[in-house]
């Protein structure tokens, strides 16, 4: 005889109503509070967290301390936590891996298919690239999810201010003016109407353009080294084409003004990759921060939903171009591949 399971009086699970509770007591909070959101102020640099340089390199100059490296360094721990738990996992020797460890192993086999159908025999060659940039970038992508990135922080006198007299909900880089009484002021020391912004601890590296464009000189170098290993002095070739330059004057011309417009579109590629990854991301940051200035309580769940799809489709994006080119690199101009190994 079954024996019928008596249902709890939280019908869809009572982590679901901890999560209202938390809603609606956020919002009652900050009502009672008088608090109001301010207007956010959006910055391009990453900002400093350190007044003094760390050192300073003869070409570079000085050299800072920043939020978006504090984020960078985050994203390599994790990285190698993902990477020990699946070293770990593996080593047990079961045939399905769980949790964490077979979420990667799916994305790794995807990835590795995708590759040997591209590439063939140079799979093996372009997969730990591919694999490397596409995780590198979707960890740092989705650094944006979590709590306190872009809003705990130091505050720093600023020179821009907006008139309000409560500092509360600061996100990455919102400004806001103090108005301290009399009394206060004598304490701290803050004259009245003095402007702070917060520096956040961690700001999404993707939102720092030398992060994008580090990432992009990277694979782009890579694939002119993947296209000299493969096709080996004939690579060089393709930018410099004087083969039928005076054989076949007309035709030698245009061969050769094609080859000058394929080496300006591997330049054109750093840009693409670089701006491609800082535009989505950082556009991203600003959504977040006017939908929290419109409406800071809850509005901001749905906008990371969006944000966690975003972040992993520029992961896959940047990954599969990186991919496509090193591919193409492998390939000579009569569509053959080279037989070099």
């Amino acid at each position: 005889m079954e024996q019928k399971t008596k249902k709890k009086w939280w019908r869809w699970g009572v982590n679901r109503w901890i999560v209202l509770f938390l809603i609606i007591g956020s919002a009652v909070v900050a009502y009672g509070l008088g608090i109001k959101p301010v207007q956010p102020h959006v910055q391009l640099p990453a900002e400093a967290l350190t007044h003094e340089p760390l050192f300073t390199l003869p070409v570079i100059g000085e050299f800072y301390l920043t939020n978006t490296m504090i984020a960078l360094l985050i994203a390599d721990v994790i990285l190698l936590l993902i990477g020990f738990f699946f070293w770990r996992a593996s080593k047990k020797g079961a045939l399905t891996l769980k949790g964490i460890p077979g979420a990667v192993e799916a994305l790794l086999e995807v990835i590795y298919n995708l590759t040997q159908s591209t590439a063939g025999k140079w799979a093996r060659t372009i997969f730990p690239w591919f694999a490397t940039i596409t995780l590198l970038v979707l960890v740092a992508n989705w650094t944006e999810l979590f709590p306190g990135v872009d809003s705990i922080g130091l505050l720093e006198p600023s020179e821009h201010g907006y008139p309000t007299q409560t500092l509360a909900n600061l996100g990455d880089l919102e400004i806001a003016t103090i108005v301290n009484p009399p009394e206060e002021a004598a304490e701290t020391g803050h004259t009245e109407g003095e402007s702070y912004g917060l520096v956040p601890f961690v700001r999404v590296v993707s939102t720092d353009l030398n992060f994008t464009v580090a990432l992009a000189l990277i694979a782009v170098v890579m694939v002119q080294v993947i296209g000299i290993r493969a096709q080996k002095a004939a690579y060089l070739g393709k930018f410099w084409n004087t083969k039928t330059l005076f054989s076949k004057p007309l035709f030698g011309v245009i061969d050769f003004g094609v080859g000058l417009l394929e080496l300006v579109s591997e330049f054109s590629k750093v840009l693409s990759f670089s701006f491609r990854l800082f535009g989505n991301i950082f556009a991203g940051s600003v959504l977040l921060f006017v939908i929290g200035t419109l409406v800071p309580v809850f509005a901001q769940s749905g906008f990371l939903l969006l944000e966690f799809f975003v972040g992993l489709i520029q992961a896959i994006v940047f990954g599969m171009l990186t991919m496509t080119f090193m591919a193409q690199a492998t390939v000579g101009h009569g569509g053959h591949e080279e037989k070099h190994a």
